[in-house]
């Protein structure tokens, strides 16, 4: 059987240039042969002829690239470019989904976890989403906009050309509270290196997470009117015991499993030489253990949860509790 096809989800609020950046990773001369998947409610469709009365339609363009536009929903579009794939009409190895502007990413990341035939052809690698320097004050105001922020592995800062330093430097901070473990990059009249938006991995069970926290490095000013999407990130240097976390872990995803858009974890276990990590979207997750912690690294568990209108404190508590009651 051939390795599962990644998939790319793009996302951003209207306006932000996710069509511009379709638009230049299908007529770049980049040698991928990528298929695209665009809804026809996209703000400006890649090619408005593909919009007709079928509910897909796919057309193989000049470089080999693949365009799918769509007016039904998306797990019938998936099966359609297999069935085309496995026949030979097409040829594609890679899979970019745009969203719509207002769309929220959640149910099109769920479609690789629920379907068992998608998930075995299909591996879902990276959510990106724009973000538009100029107008994210006003977007932002939007729950979806942050949902968007949230969900995200990487988040492109778009007319970044057009806004001052200090608005951009102030965004910067904005989005790294919202979501402290995405980089961000800037893209330039949707041009970027691709290397920044395939193979991502950001949905691979691996021990990476420390590396993509980013500090808070000086003071910042907290708005007035709190983001509702926000980063919580819980530490602990003694061992957990596997019983007591998945206690903890359940009575969490029981309670507030819809306010957790993404979680991560490497965690040290007791009695184990190796790292358990997991990861999750909303209610579902997935967990494994990874390789031996090394002699040199202190066996620190990190959890990172960006989650809509969480309670911290509350969850800080019961996860200090919890390495309470083990220490002793």
């Amino acid at each position: 059987m051939q390795p599962p096809i990644p998939v790319t989800v793009l996302t951003g609020f209207l306006g932000a240039g996710k069509t511009t950046l379709l638009k230049h990773m299908l007529k770049a001369e980049h040698g991928l042969k990528i298929a695209v998947i665009e809804n026809e409610f996209s703000d400006a469709g890649i090619d408005s002829q593909l919009l007709g009365e079928e509910p897909v339609q796919v057309m193989t363009l000049a470089n080999g690239c693949v365009c799918c536009t769509i007016h039904t929903d998306l797990t019938k579009a998936l099966y359609l470019l297999l069935e085309r794939l496995d026949a030979g009409e097409i040829a594609f190895d890679r899979l970019v989904i745009e969203c719509t502007g207002l769309a929220d990413p959640a149910p099109v990341a769920q479609t690789f976890f629920i379907d068992e035939e998608l998930r075995e052809r299909y591996i879902l690698d990276g959510i990106i989403t724009l973000v538009d320097a100029v107008h994210a004050d006003v977007h932002l105001t939007q729950s979806i906009a942050q949902a968007q922020v949230g969900f995200a592995d990487r988040l492109l800062l778009s007319k970044t050309d057009l806004a001052d330093t200090a608005t951009v430097d102030a965004l910067r901070e904005r989005l790294a509270r919202i979501n402290g473990r995405a980089a961000i990059r800037v893209v330039e009249q949707g041009r970027i290196d691709l290397a920044e938006l395939l193979d991502v991995r950001g949905f691979n069970l691996n021990s990476d997470l420390g590396a993509n926290l980013r500090p808070t490095l000086r003071p910042v000013l907290k708005p007035a009117i709190p983001d509702r999407i926000s980063t919580l990130v819980l530490r602990s240097d003694v061992a957990l015991d596997i019983d007591r976390l998945s206690d903890f872990m359940n009575e969490l995803l029981e309670t507030h499993g819809k306010q957790l858009l993404r979680y991560k974890g490497v965690l040290n276990i007791a009695g184990d030489d190796r790292r358990l990590v997991f990861q999750g979207v909303l209610k579902l997750y997935g967990f494994d253990w990874d390789s031996e912690w090394p002699a040199e690294q202190a066996r620190e568990s990190v959890m990172v949860f960006i989650g809509d209108d969480l309670p911290q404190v509350k969850i800080q508590a019961g996860f200090a509790a919890l390495g309470q009651r083990l220490a002793q």
